[in-house]
């Protein structure tokens, strides 16, 4: 398990926890918009904590953390993340996942051993805008959409999301992507924000009107759906 950074304290990462965030790195998609470029395409760093000492950390925060985040770059990617997660939860953390749904069969297994208390994934955009938005190919999209129907039994809490880029999402769009989660528990549309680390420049943020827009062109199709970000 290759920790490429973690974040000792976060009340927003993980809905309903007092939790940290543990960074891997590595993704196979390539988002042109991505914030955490550093992770994506710098390589297989140095880790920034190895795993006992990660562990040494969790053992100091219990009784002021109860949970764990793990995202990236794509986690999923790490063979030994089953082996991770069970160490956690012996702990008595509860544990997240930020998945980019490329994996389906992985999460699956995750799931039915009871590895995970909440999953967050990616929706990039509507289907047609896939290959453009996630720099990924249409083998790749069959497994987000495998991805997609496996939460949506909800064997698991979870959530879907789409970080919106102006140059990139439009009305149209958002109504493919309702009709494709149509049911889902919860989605939410965060607004991009340009870190100073993307993979490609040249991106910006819809404005609150168009994210409110957004929004209501979704609402009808899932059970709860928010903003996030939103300046």
């Amino acid at each position: 398990m290759v920790i490429a950074g973690l974040q000792k304290l976060t009340l927003l990462d993980f809905p309903g926890r007092v939790a940290c965030t543990v960074f891997t790195p590595g993704c196979n998609f390539r988002c042109p918009f991505c914030h955490n470029a550093s992770l994506v395409i710098g390589g297989m760093p140095e880790p920034a904590y190895t795993e006992e000492e990660f562990f040494r950390f969790l053992s100091k925060r219990q009784g002021i953390l109860d949970g764990v985040a793990i995202t990236g770059g794509e986690p999923l990617l790490q063979k030994d993340m089953a082996a991770f997660l069970q160490r956690i939860r012996e702990m008595g953390f509860r544990t997240k996942l930020d998945h980019n749904g490329s994996m389906p069969d992985v999460l699956k297994d995750l799931i039915d051993r009871k590895l995970l208390d909440y999953v967050a994934v990616d929706i990039k955009n509507s289907k047609e805008k896939y290959p453009l938005t996630a720099g990924c190919s249409w083998a790749n999209l069959r497994k987000v959409e495998e991805t997609v129907e496996i939460l949506k039994q909800g064997l698991v809490p979870y959530e879907f999301r789409t970080t919106v880029v102006k140059e990139l999402h439009e009305k149209e769009d958002f109504e493919s992507i309702g009709e494709w989660i149509r049911g889902a528990d919860n989605y939410y549309l965060q607004q991009f924000e340009d870190t100073g680390e993307l993979i490609e420049e040249g991106w910006s943020a819809a404005s609150k009107e168009e994210m409110q827009s957004f929004l209501e062109t979704v609402r009808p199709y899932v059970k709860n759906v928010a903003l996030r970000g939103v300046k």
